[in-house]
């Protein structure tokens, strides 16, 4: 995913923190520290969006992808009602990096090996980056690859990478999430492997004939899977590729 399928909205009016404090999985007043990552549920407790949320000004930019804005300025715009809220795209760009953190940069909340986002006039131009490579190594899920409709966000991850707050009180899906984390074991999630064999993202794994998962972003010979741990086996195949569970 390259910066450009990235797209910047602006969130401001007198209510905005509010509205979105009852909307998110993360503590909007995080942003007055730095950048939080966070989702948007259904209220089943579905995942339907992830994005970055920072402060400028009084206004709350929102920094989604590109494929999910659209349907994310409706949902929000659903939302809230008559509250003092409005919705605008901007022209900013999303630049990141990762060594020494600029002036207008923020840290990366997922990981510290993420390095830095800031948002600018103009696209960026030198990114050389794999970041493919560092979401597989830090076990870092996408949007439209591991992130979908089906998904739980605790299945991903999303408390490793610090995008649900489970003190900050109710948002929608709140009560699912949180049954989760206190009431049952998963039993299905997000892995490394590695893969020896040409298969692709999206590819069925099996453990001997039994359904183990799917395999998801890919790099090298390791990729990210959504995995059964009951059936996690020593050695696992997809497409007639050697799947192994590493972490």
């Amino acid at each position: 995913m390259t910066a450009s399928s990235r797209r910047i909205l602006r969130i401001s009016g007198t209510d905005t923190r509010d509205f979105l404090q009852g909307l998110i999985t993360n503590d909007i007043t995080r942003i007055d520290t730095g950048l939080v990552y966070a989702a948007l549920l259904s209220p089943q407790g579905k995942y339907m969006a992830d994005f970055f949320l920072s402060a400028n000004g009084n206004d709350v930019l929102l920094d989604a992808d590109e494929a999910q804005a659209d349907m994310l300025i409706q949902r929000l715009s659903m939302y809230k009602l008559r509250a003092d809220v409005q919705i605008t795209p901007t022209e900013l760009h999303l630049h990141r990096g990762l060594g020494e953190t600029p002036a207008d940069g923020m840290i990366d909340p997922r990981h510290d090996a993420l390095g830095w986002r800031a948002y600018r006039d103009t696209p960026q131009q030198d990114d050389q980056t794999d970041w493919n490579a560092l979401y597989v190594t830090h076990m870092i899920p996408q949007s439209g690859v591991e992130l979908t409709p089906d998904t739980f966000i605790l299945e991903m991850g999303f408390e490793r990478i610090h995008g649900v707050d489970f003190r900050k009180g109710c948002y929608v899906g709140q009560e699912v999430t949180a049954r989760m984390k206190h009431k049952t074991e998963l039993r299905k999630g997000l892995a490394k492997v590695a893969v020896h064999g040409d298969a692709a993202t999206g590819t069925a794994i099996t453990a001997g004939d039994k359904p183990a998962g799917t395999l998801m972003t890919r790099a090298g010979d390791q990729a990210l899977a959504y995995l059964r741990y009951d059936r996690a086996t020593d050695e696992m195949s997809a497409d007639g590729a050697t799947v192994t569970r590493i972490d």
